[in-house]
């Protein structure tokens, strides 16, 4: 398939605030072993694209400078290694960087279908999030059906994502959310129960609501002093899984209650883990979950969509903190 010698992408010369983010020309990147070239038809926009903008969270080596870690379109060429008839296949991917941009290079193995049933849009806003839940929540965590589990952030596209899963496999899903309003949409996507952390003690309501046991795991992406108190709303047993500290990157553990309940604290990043490690998480997303996405049982919540030019105003949407879902870039023709 024919394919430009550039394209149009947002490359910010430096880190700096959202009117950084404009469009520029920069040539079209070519796949190489293992790799696929794809038309890019919409890119997520997630909470690492604001870090990376800010200068906080640079890309890992070898990873594009332009940012964006989740892509959907239509693959336009194959590297060396790469079956052929991939070529023309629509697909949804994660990337470790790449994505604000008409074409986009990602690793094959790393790539799903885009089933009938979801639109590029909806594809684009799955991958990052997809990846994130289920290596943390389910394989860290080991969260199982019967389980309560607690997610910080109800809302965010991390939050909706670990309500959909918990969905379908019979998970319970208490999730904290920021206002009244926030906690009623959590629990119209199906959150068993929603805690304004500003108005509630979230350590006490999660006691209350599991009449003292305690939840299975935690899925924090708080830190900082959230930590000690996430530990108190675990049973015995229970896993504290970390994957993000915008409270801080230091906490107080209160180490007799981790032996007294034998608690087990874990964490993890996704962006700089090897493609091996991904492409195996995505064949077994695609054994366990995507079934479920090709019969249209699983959707991502989608917040708000912007033309690429209009990357400053989805990330000024991303940090005012109101958005309900994934919020994604639309290429347009």
């Amino acid at each position: 398939m024919a394919f430009p010698e550039v394209m149009r992408a947002i490359d910010p010369a430096g880190p700096g605030g959202p009117e950084v983010l404009v469009p520029v020309e920069r040539p079209v990147p070519r796949p190489g072993e293992g790799e696929v070239l794809i038309r890019v038809a919409a890119a997520g926009v997630n909470r690492p694209d604001v870090m990376q903008r800010k200068g906080l969270y640079p890309p890992p080596p070898g990873a594009s400078s332009i940012p964006g870690l989740e892509v959907a379109g239509t693959v336009v060429a194959a590297g060396p290694g790469v079956p052929p008839e991939l070529i023309g296949q629509p697909m949804c991917a994660l990337i470790a960087g790449g994505g604000y941009a008409e074409y986009a290079v990602a690793p094959a193995g790393q790539c799903l279908p885009v089933p009938h049933a979801m639109t590029m849009v909806e594809a684009a806003a799955v991958p990052e999030t997809l990846f994130t839940v289920w290596t943390n929540l389910f394989e860290r965590g080991y969260a199982a059906e019967g389980d309560t589990v607690l997610v910080h952030g109800g809302t965010s596209g991390i939050g909706t994502m670990a309500i959909a899963l918990c969905n379908l496999f019979g998970v319970t899903i208490i999730v904290t959310a920021g206002s009244p309003e926030k906690c009623a949409a959590a629990l119209s996507l199906g959150a068993d129960h929603a805690i304004d952390y500003r108005a509630e003690d979230f350590v006490a309501r999660v006691k209350e609501i599991t009449g003292g046991r305690g939840v299975a795991v935690v899925l924090d992406m708080v830190g900082g002093d959230y930590v000690p108190r996430n530990l108190k709303c675990l049973g015995e047993e229970g896993r504290h899984v970390s994957i993000a500290i915008q409270r801080g990157p230091e906490a107080t553990i209160p180490i007799f209650e981790v032996m007294r309940k034998r608690l087990i604290i874990t964490g993890s990043t996704l962006r700089a883990r090897s493609a091996e490690f991904k492409s195996l998480v995505a064949d077994e997303l695609a054994q366990t979950v995507w079934p479920f996405a090709a019969e249209g049982r699983l959707k991502p919540v989608i917040d708000a969509v912007f033309p690429l030019e209009a990357a400053a105003d989805a990330h000024r949407r991303m940090e005012a903190g109101e958005h309900v879902g994934k919020i994604v870039l639309a290429m347009g023709e």
